[in-house]
């Protein structure tokens, strides 16, 4: 009998969870993969194009190529170019032959206001960082905490439990304590419980999160509805008629009225904005998903650990209305399962009683393992 003591001690004792706390503060994913890829898309991309457009600039030199008469030395036609890009008017006629205007200088600011959207994208990031992030790592480092240590209790209680049972003369007087205890609910978790239940109640991680989706929602559309703008108005217009007769060449009249020019890179904006609008027009359903998933309940991870004893968050029906601080963390919480060194385990116990025969055996973790440590023999079957 010693034998089979000690191996029961021992496969307890391997049973139980290490202690990982110093290295979990630092491995803690305060992002949703979607979230995380959402900013480097949304981000990264109009950086990345910003970036070629400024480089090919610089390799190419001028941006605007105006034909200048045969007459004009170069310094002239450098001068013309220089003015009219500088000036970036268009000078022309209307159907009734009155002369008008048209400003094409959101062209020449258009690299730049790719770069006031890479910022503006980069905002609900900031607000999450700095709002609910610090909150949400203390709150996932307590439940992820607890979690575990209600699993180590568990096996604890199960390797008291073998010692008393070893100790004691009457095995049914032992089993029919235990069952009341369990009925009377003494192995409960109250401070996790309680804890799931205040978030549960509470509504800023939540609040947060729907707005940081929002933010980034109006800015897509926002940048797409610019991106329009320019193509309607702008992007389809590669030439233009320049007028340089101002200031002191004014009354020169070897100077025509309006010179003719085109625009080097206009093909170039026209590759950055059809592929920044398409991207990001995909990037919408993401963002919509994204929100959408606090509209239901990841009751997944919270039904596993209901091998736990007495944890019973969703038999006793306490999950109500998603939109809670609940819902977020038990979204992170799936993103940092690895973390959560008890969900494998318990996971594994849960797929094992799904499979058993008699299932009334095994309805919690401690079950498991008193039939692990060889107590079945004198457990009574559960009514």
């Amino acid at each position: 009998m010693s034998l089979s003591h000690t191996a029961a001690e021992y496969m307890l004792s391997d049973a139980l969870l290490p202690d990982a706390s110093s290295s979990r503060a630092k491995g803690l994913r305060l992002e949703l993969p979607s979230d995380r890829l959402l900013k480097f898309v949304t981000v990264g991309l109009p950086l990345f194009l910003v970036s070629l457009a400024f480089a090919r600039e610089f390799s190419a030199g001028s941006q605007i190529s105006c034909f200048s008469p045969t007459n004009f030395t170069g310094k002239q036609s450098a001068y013309t170019d220089t003015a009219c890009w500088d000036s970036l008017i268009h000078h022309g006629f209307d159907a009734e032959g009155r002369a008008i205007t048209k400003s094409l200088w959101a062209l020449k600011v258009f690299p730049y206001s790719l770069l006031v959207v890479a910022v503006l994208m980069y905002l609900p990031y900031l607000l999450w960082r700095y709002s609910a992030a610090p909150a949400l790592h203390c709150d996932l480092l307590f439940i992820i905490d607890e979690l575990d240590k209600s699993y180590n209790r568990s096996v604890r209680l199960v390797q008291h439990m073998k010692k008393i049972q070893q100790a004691s003369d009457e095995p049914e007087q032992f089993w029919e304590e235990y069952e009341r205890a369990r009925r009377e609910r003494y192995f409960e978790f109250p401070l996790l419980e309680r804890y799931l239940t205040c978030k549960q109640h509470a509504h800023a991680l939540v609040s947060i999160y729907i707005l940081r989706n929002l933010l980034l929602l109006l800015f897509l559309a926002a940048t797409c509805l610019y991106l329009v703008f320019l193509h309607l108005n702008i992007f389809f217009q590669d030439e233009f008629s320049c007028s340089i007769k101002t200031g002191l060449l004014q009354e020169e009249p070897h100077i025509p009225s309006l010179i003719p020019c085109k625009l080097v890179f206009f093909s170039v904006f026209q590759i950055i904005s059809v592929s920044v609008g398409s991207v990001y027009v995909l990037l919408i359903p993401v963002v919509i998903y994204n929100a959408l998933q606090l509209c239901q309940w990841d009751k997944g991870l919270l039904s596993v650990y209901e091998m736990l004893p007495a944890f019973d968050l969703l038999s006793r029906r306490m999950l109500t209305c998603p939109l809670n601080d609940l819902n977020v963390i038990l979204l992170f919480l799936r993103a940092n399962i690895s973390e959560l060194t008890s969900f494998s385990r318990l996971n594994a116990v849960s797929a094992l009683r799904d499979a058993t025969a008699n299932k009334e055996d095994i309805d919690t973790v401690i079950d498991f393992m008193t039939l692990l440590a060889g107590l079945e023999t004198t457990k009574p079957k559960h009514q």
